[in-house]
């Protein structure tokens, strides 16, 4: 086993050929052995630095998007470490959800056998990468010490008013058997894990009132400055704040009936020729006249057996039918008739929408169909008319068709309106949000159960927090018989109530598993803690995250679930934060090349491609397109990280996947571009080796810091690798602190040992040292298997991961150049640029190498130079 000491730098040693294979597996023993990543109890004065990577399910194997996430928050933990932060790095198992239930149905196993056993494969060879995580943090989302402590918070969310339960309709997965939130349906209605279209059920659910910190979720949005754009847009249009006004229409023949609706136009109030509520609006059954409940009714039913995409896609062909019922306008006492429609979602507003064909495009779409009234009561300077042009009007301007209020503009329009309507009393100004509550309950076994009761005598009981944590019941193992939820185990369910002691059930809804991994990131920081979920003065310690590591995909469900969790555990006063993640990255996919039948939509595997020049479908014979897609096992473009590893080792796939393209876009595979990235950390191996010496491992502790020496002792050669050195320097650190670029940081790597590869030869020892100790703690974030031991094999007391990360002195950035005018027979040519003081013979040779030499030349030979030092050089032929 390696050891950091001299005994292995003999030349012997030094010579060996680049073996990543035991090289890798030799180092990797040693950090453990030394515990080397081990989070450190920092000193007061000492910074803090928190890298964190979304912590992923365990599905049982790594793919290649694991590697790049992973890796780089590891070189983004191993930075830190070496500028003398106390860095935290854990790792962990979001390990609750449906694919583990599944295997475990179709396997007769438990849920948690299955579980257990990938998250064992999975960290062997999360293992492999090298990354400098602390194990000892390691938390799992589906064991009882973690649970325990999710069902903590549930219990304060519910005892502040923040959980609670009620009868909705919900988005139903009818493949995975559960409830799905708003965020878990894509715009084709179709559920985010399964891929089934939705249907719309009515259950009783558990709900959390995200909605009350809709404000704070928008308006701290501005203190998220490390967080790229995308992501912000997508969580403001999330949360979706709309100003406007409430409008009360009364129900003509029920004087205890209002139907309030939500406008961001009231100043359109004047063309409203309907009002149309959603299919599960809660007046349906009784204002709906005898004459239309026929066919209400078959109305409803009939979207029911549909999916939810026809209550929100634009693209979808709205559908409705009367309810023979009509509210009146306060505006202007008109009557207007009720009703019920397909695109009016149920939980916006208040699942009512006021119809102005003339200004919306799908009311328009709806009145024409229907042949309703459409009254224009907007226009502008060039007199825009609906009836003319067959398009609603939808931008500002005058109104027109008003009354008193004609002429007016919208915007005055819409001020007076408001007034008007909080003077009589029918109307006020309001701010709705897009977003809803969080809806927390599903259907299903594998999960972290809710700690309720409930007693018909004493209604909903919330488990006392000694009692937790409330565990699930031993699954059934036969495939014929495991059930998929919680209220099949009687022996489970029925328990005494800890109040009147009288028959009571327990809860038998499971939380989303958006739920452990809402607040994962505040457990880390003190896993082992058993008296609470963690500990205040530890949080402050290390909250917020300083680099947040995940994919695109999790920018409203995840973060935003965390963000809210994180800020009602603030109102608690169980944190101090108020934001949990300070900088975030969100890296691209990683791409396989992809071989697809246009024809049948098929995905052909490409060992099943025999001319990949002019690919073909095997089996119809039809040309296949050949294009880069996210790598996944349905299109059989994935590479197995395992593969690459055994084949290049750990260090070749990190570089790869940091060089190819920068972390945020994405990122083709490439199998030679993988051989490049071998080839290079072959070439620094051979440098070391071909230069390495007692000499220099004697020198290598001295240039640990910056070393300023006097530049007037070097020759042209050794200054311009000295720029070299200190070049790097600047440039690698600072691609490794603001906008991440680790692909142009390799490549100042690969221009460092360019130049000394082209000038170790004619430099001095000193020299030489520094510019290997520069390399090597340069290069030892990237790669840290070789950094090591090519450290270790300089004579490196420590590990290299424990150096000084070095730093460039400015100085020594710009060469001190001169212009040299270059004359051919006594004429001016052109001029060239040299080191201030350079030799005759090097400048000669830069002369004569120069396309201005070539031209005036002719392919002739000098016969004579003459040289003025730093001004003048003639070549006489």
């Amino acid at each position: 086993m390696k050891e950091h000491s001299t005994d292995k730098t003999s030349p012997d040693a030094s010579s060996r050929p680049y073996k990543h294979s035991l090289l890798e597996d030799e180092w990797q023993k040693k950090w453990v052995s030394e515990d080397l990543y081990k989070t450190p109890m920092p000193k007061d004065s000492q910074r803090r630095f928190y890298a964190l990577s979304m912590f992923p399910y365990p599905s049982g194997n790594l793919h290649m998007g694991h590697v790049r996430n992973y890796v780089i928050t590891d070189v983004i933990a191993r930075k830190r470490r070496m500028d003398g932060f106390a860095v935290l790095h854990p790792m962990g198992w979001d390990s609750f959800g449906l694919p583990a239930e599944n295997a475990a149905i179709e396997r007769g196993i438990q849920p948690s056998d299955w579980t257990e056993k990938n998250i064992a494969q999975m960290k062997k060879q999360l293992k492999r990468l090298g990354l400098s995580i602390d194990w000892n943090k390691e938390l799992t989302t589906c064991h009882t010490d973690y649970y325990k402590w999710t069902q903590y918070i549930f219990l304060k969310l519910f005892n502040s008013g923040l959980a609670y339960q009620k009868k909705a309709k919900v988005n139903w997965d009818p493949i995975d058997k559960t409830v799905l939130a708003n965020e878990q349906v894509d715009a084709d209605g179709r559920s985010w894990r399964s891929g089934a279209v939705v249907q719309q059920k009515e259950l009783k659910q558990w709900f959390l009132r995200i909605t009350d910190y809709s404000e704070d979720l928008l308006k701290d949005i501005q203190k998220l400055k490390e967080w790229p754009e995308r992501v912000k847009t997508m969580q403001t249009n999330w949360i979706g704040r709309s100003e406007g006004m409430e409008i009360n229409f009364n129900v003509i023949g029920f004087p205890n009936k209002t139907i309030n609706v939500f406008t961001t136009r009231p100043d359109t109030i004047y063309g409203v020729s309907y009002i149309v509520l959603s299919p599960y609006h809660p007046f349906i059954d009784e204002i709906t006249q005898e004459e239309n409940k026929t066919k209400v009714a078959e109305y409803i039913n009939m979207l029911n057996q549909k999916d939810i995409k026809c209550s929100t896609s634009i693209k979808e062909e709205k559908s409705g039918v009367s309810t023979g019922a009509y509210v009146k306008n306060p505006i202007n006492n008109q009557n207007i008739p009720i009703w019920i429609a397909n695109y009016v979602l149920t939980d916006y507003g208040s699942g009512a929408v006021m119809g102005v064909p003339a200004h919306d495009e799908r009311d328009y779409e709806f009145a024409q169909k229907y042949k309703l009234t459409i009254s224009q009561v907007i226009s502008n300077s060039k007199n825009y008319s609906v009836e003319d042009s067959n398009k609603p009007y939808l931008e500002e301007g005058v109104l027109i068709n008003s009354n008193e209020r004609t002429g007016l503009t919208t915007r005055e329009a819409k001020k007076n309106i408001i007034e008007e309507g909080i003077k009589k009393g029918w109307g006020k100004y309001k701010v709705e949000y897009r977003l809803r509550d969080w809806l927390i309950s599903r259907q299903r076994y594998w999960g972290c159960p809710i700690p309720i009761i409930h007693c018909n005598s004493c209604g909903t009981i919330p488990i006392d927090n000694k009692d937790l944590p409330v565990e699930l019941p031993s699954a059934s193992t036969s495939s014929q018989t495991i059930v998929s939820d919680l209220s099949s185990y009687k022996d489970w369910v029925n328990i005494k109530c800890p109040r009147c002691n009288l028959e009571a059930r327990r809860e038998t809804d499971t939380m989303d598993t958006f739920m452990c991994s809402s607040w994962y990131f505040l457990r880390f920081t003190d896993s082992s803690n058993n008296k609470e979920p963690f500990n205040k003065d530890v949080i402050n310690h290390w909250l917020p995250v300083d680099q947040y590591v995940g994919g695109i995909e999790h920018a409203i469900l995840h973060l935003l679930y965390s963000r809210f969790i994180t800020k009602a555990l603030n109102s608690a006063d169980l944190i101090s934060i108020d934001e949990p993640f300070k900088r975030l990255l969100t890296q691209g996919m990683v791409q396989g090349i992809t071989y697809k039948n246009t024809f049948t939509g098929k995905y052909i595997a490409p060992e099943e491609v025999k001319n990949t020049r002019e690919p073909r479908d095997p089996r119809t014979g039809d040309e296949l397109e050949v294009l880069y897609e996210k790598m996944s096992k349905s299109k059989y473009n994935g590479v197995d990280p395992c593969r690459v590893i055994d084949k290049y080792g750990a260090d070749t796939a990190r570089m790869f996947v940091l060089f190819k393209a920068p972390p945020e876009k994405d990122l083709e595979w490439n199998d030679a571009d993988v051989e490049g990235q071998h080839r290079f950390l072959q070439r620094i191996w051979r440098l070391l080796n071909k230069f390495n010496s007692h000499d220099i491992r004697n020198l290598i502790p001295k240039f640990n810091e910056p070393n300023k020496t006097d530049n007037s002792d070097l020759n042209a050669l050794e200054k311009s690798l000295r720029t070299s050195i200190h070049k790097a320097i600047k440039e690698v650190t600072e691609d490794l602190s603001e906008d991440f670029q680790f692909n142009t940081a390799i490549s100042e790597l690969m221009k460092l040992t360019n130049s000394m590869y082209s000038s170790l030869d004619g430099v001095n020892i000193n020299l030489r040292a520094e510019a290997f100790s520069v390399l090597i703690r340069l290069l030892a974030p990237f790669a840290p298997h070789i950094a090591e031991e090519l450290w270790s094999l300089l004579g490196g007391k420590e590990s290299v991961h424990k150096q000084q990360w070095p730093k460039y002195i400015q100085e020594y950035l710009q060469l001190d150049n001169v212009k040299i005018v270059i004359q051919i027979q006594g004429k001016v040519r052109g001029a060239i640029e040299v080191e201030r003081g350079s030799e005759q013979l090097l400048v000669e040779k830069k002369v004569l190498d120069s396309s201005i030499a070539k031209k005036w030349l002719d392919n002739k030979t000098p016969k004579r130079i003459i040289f003025i030092p730093d001004k003048l050089i003639n070549l006489v032929i």
